[in-house]
């Protein structure tokens, strides 16, 4: 790379707020786009592009006249509609897999067949196209019973049944609405993982480990959302199960990727529990995940860029370093997410200070007076020598913040036998 490059990164929020400012980190990168982006990312260097994330001639137009030398896709919905194929049809390079592949995660019954025909272990599963059928499918599986709707449902999709009543009515509630299946799946328990492969063909990298917080609330409560906050490394994942997940995960779903033709290039997420029985897939996803970006990427000390550009140019992929430190991350996020979360509530001016990092995600206005525009509106993200002074740096920080129209948990890391005040 002698020429510094022009990138396009496709989406909005703190994914790809993270995913930009690493990219503009490179002494690879001159210009960093993100499309729409948001208001927060010029504090980074990265330039806004106001083109909607869905708006696949206008992207494609605008990587064209700006002689983007790459594009980065950070959204699921951008993938399932195929913009990559959109993209190599035209000769433009871009990171991502094709419409196909990105089944994995825009059906899941198309990712459990997946895992079935190459052997990837997850849990006993069947998928219902109507409701009665569900129902009676229901005397298949105990209890607690796993309830998903089969497409993209941006993290919330999932709903974990306690007693017969509960599953009957996620079930109804499911099939009246858009989703044309849904999923029963046994409940397994243990902890759960993020593991995320950078994919190149028959090559594959694994990234930094992190552990993310779907539920709304403080001690895993409340409802599912599309995290709350993360950290990275794992002290708690011993290294034989970590070899386990490789051997017993990452391989066959590689080896799968290569067999069923899918010329995978672009990043894969795999959602794994610990069982009893070894570790056993809860999900795929093709693109980085949010929360999990934010805290993976600074620990990350190989060049991202560099890392992307093997991808796009099918070139050996370099071994991935990281760093020794922790990083940890705390979701700010509108009062009634994920159902129902306040429009427009004020962050004022979110405080510079050392050791802290702000990714914005859905924010407006100006820089100096941000206001809300969705549910989750910025990470607050410490570095540190342990996961310990990362959190309490963390969520000092938010302490010392006057009243804020927004919530966030009070317990991120503390899976990993950190102490938080």
């Amino acid at each position: 790379m002698e020429d510094r490059l022009t990138l396009l990164v496709v989406g909005e929020g703190g994914r790809e707020f993270a995913i930009a400012k690493k990219l503009k980190q490179s002494p690879h990168v001159a210009t960093v786009y993100c499309a729409p982006g948001n208001i927060g990312m010029l504090t980074v260097g990265v330039t806004p592009v106001n083109i909607a994330e869905m708006d696949l001639n206008g992207l494609l137009q605008f990587a064209i006249e700006k002689h983007v030398d790459w594009t980065f896709v950070g959204p699921e919905n951008v993938l399932c509609a195929g913009i990559v194929d959109k993209f190599q049809l035209a000769g433009q390079k871009i990171i991502g897999p094709t419409k196909r592949a990105a089944q994995l995660e825009g059906s899941k019954d198309y990712a459990l067949s997946f895992m079935d025909k190459y052997h990837v272990p997850t849990a006993k599963h069947e998928t219902f196209t109507s409701e009665d059928e569900a129902l009676a499918g229901l005397a298949d599986f105990g209890l607690p019973v796993v309830v998903k709707e089969n497409g993209l449902a941006g993290g919330k999709g999932v709903v974990i049944a306690q007693d017969e009543s509960t599953a009957k009515k996620v079930i109804h509630e499911m099939m009246a609405g858009p989703q044309t299946a849904i999923v029963l799946e046994e409940c397994l328990t243990g902890p759960e993982y993020s593991l995320f492969c950078l994919v190149a063909g028959d090559q594959y990298r694994i990234l930094p480990m992190a552990q993310d917080h779907k539920r709304a609330y403080d001690g895993d409560h409340g409802p599912n959302t599309g995290g709350m906050g993360a950290y990275s490394p794992l002290p708690q994942l011993a290294d034989d199960d970590y070899q386990r997940m490789v051997s017993e995960v990452v391989e066959p779903t590689i080896h799968g990727l290569v067999a069923g033709n899918y010329d995978y290039h672009g990043i894969l997420y795999i959602g794994l529990m610990m069982t009893a029985d070894g570790p056993k897939v809860i999900e795929y996803n093709v693109r980085l995940g949010d929360p999990e970006t934010q805290v993976i990427l600074p620990r990350l000390k190989t060049d991202f860029a560099e890392l992307l550009q093997a991808v796009v140019d099918d070139r050996p992929l370099p071994a991935i370093e990281e760093s020794s430190q922790a990083v940890l991350g705390v979701v700010l996020a509108a009062k009634g997410y994920p159902q129902h979360p306040a429009y427009y509530p004020s962050l004022g001016k979110l405080p510079a200070e050392d050791g802290i990092a702000i990714d914005y995600a859905n924010v407006t206005g100006r820089l100096d007076d941000l206001y809300g525009s969705g549910g989750r509106l910025a990470m607050v993200i410490a570095e540190a020598p342990t996961l310990q002074e990362a959190a309490q740096r963390v969520y000092g920080y938010l302490g010392r913040l006057n009243e804020l129209d927004c919530f966030y948990r009070h317990d991120i890391g503390k899976k990993a036998g950190i102490n938080i005040q």
